[in-house]
């Protein structure tokens, strides 16, 4: 079986993990804190330790696993109580089902695939829990019953991998801008209109441009949780791991490129023309935008992942685990909708015969 790395109290042996709170890591059973540099030796073996073995058990039970299916499964062993972990070959760190122990996948986080940085979670499942209830407070138009029958049905803390792109760009822009000015005399009413033909060129940089690399989540909840603070992130240990899930990459830095290239492009034509100002009307002719990307850099952000039901339907929910930015889409309650819609058009045909009303009597 593959090697695992399990965190152990120096003075009760219990199971450790990093707590947010204290930025270090705590024993939940004799409150023992341990400093995150204390730790940093458990991972110097990371750079040279080599991939797993094939599973142990027998893949052509096909009423156990499917064709493929057991190729994309791992065996692991849990060092406190002997069972047996089940992970996907994204899976970087988990818990045992047994006795519930984090554990850290070592394979998962070697050579190639360890990260460089890593961003420590800052705000704890509390927190994520208070800014769900903050988020569906206020909202009109929410279903009563989905906030009476809510529950979170999982809660969970993860370590997202992301790309962090950096890029040079050389920009180029052809615009048209128009001006018009307008008199009058005696006899005419006169309109001139001018045309210009503008030119903007300009060199930028872009510094860490974010990507996630996992195929498992939205590139569209990920971007609507940034921005990440990037200073804030350290070295990365194992041990900021445990006590949280966390997927390697399995989007690499390659097929991310792209679409951090297409956000680079996307800002700096926004940029570009921003600077062209003074003008009644601006027109876009032509751009030609060349990006010199450097080496990216492979991090892991932290996300607290909240899943809602409600009538059958899953609502995901995602909480930046350093800002707090939350984010999640909400149902909509259609009864309540046309409620609202008909009492404000009701209302409005009130105002409106009141008015029309009053300037008759007025006459």
């Amino acid at each position: 079986m593959a090697e695992v790395i399990e965190y152990k109290c120096p003075n009760c042996s219990g199971a450790i993990a990093f707590d947010s709170t204290i930025q270090k890591m705590l024993c939940p059973y004799c409150d023992s804190e341990l400093e995150m540099d204390s730790l940093k030796k458990l991972d110097e073996q990371l750079v040279d330790f080599p991939a797993s073995e094939d599973l142990s058990w027998d893949k052509s039970k096909a009423n156990q696993w499917q064709e493929g299916e057991a190729d994309q499964m791992k065996v692991y062993a849990c060092e406190s109580c002997g069972g047996q972990l089940l992970a996907d070959d994204t899976t970087a760190a988990t818990s045992c089902p047994y006795c519930d122990n984090p554990v850290v996948l070592k394979e998962r986080l070697a050579g190639d695939l360890k990260p460089h940085y890593v961003l420590p979670f800052k705000l704890d499942k509390k927190a994520a829990k208070e800014a769900l209830n903050k988020h569906l407070s206020g909202k009109r138009l929410l279903p009563k019953i989905f906030k009476e029958e809510q529950h979170i049905d999982e809660v969970k803390g993860i370590y997202v991998p992301f790309w962090l792109f950096d890029a040079e760009v050389f920009a180029d822009g052809k615009y048209r801008g128009i001006r018009s000015r307008t008199w009058s005399d005696a006899n005419y009413n006169y309109i001139e209109t001018s045309h210009y033909s503008l030119l903007r060129s300009a060199t930028m940089t872009y510094e860490r441009v974010p990507v996630d690399g996992s195929s498992k989540l939205d590139d569209r909840l990920m971007q609507s949780l940034e921005p990440f603070d990037f200073k804030e992130a350290v070295d990365f240990q194992t041990a900021y791991l445990a006590g949280y899930l966390a997927d390697r990459y399995d989007q690499t830095a390659d097929a991310s490129l792209d679409l951090a290239s297409r956000r680079i492009r996307k800002s700096t034509e926004t940029r570009l023309a921003s600077t062209v100002q003074g003008y009644g009307s601006v027109q876009k002719e032509d751009t030609s935008i060349r990006l010199n990307n450097e080496e990216p850099l492979y991090v892991l952000y932290p996300v607290w992942l909240l899943n809602t039901s409600w009538q059958g339907k899953k609502y995901t929910f995602a909480m930046n685990g350093q800002t707090g930015k939350f984010v999640g889409d909400l149902p909509l309650d259609k009864r309540a909708y046309w409620r609202y819609f008909i009492s404000i058009a009701l209302v409005t045909t009130l105002l409106v015969y009141g008015l029309v009303w009053l300037i008759y009597w007025m006459q």
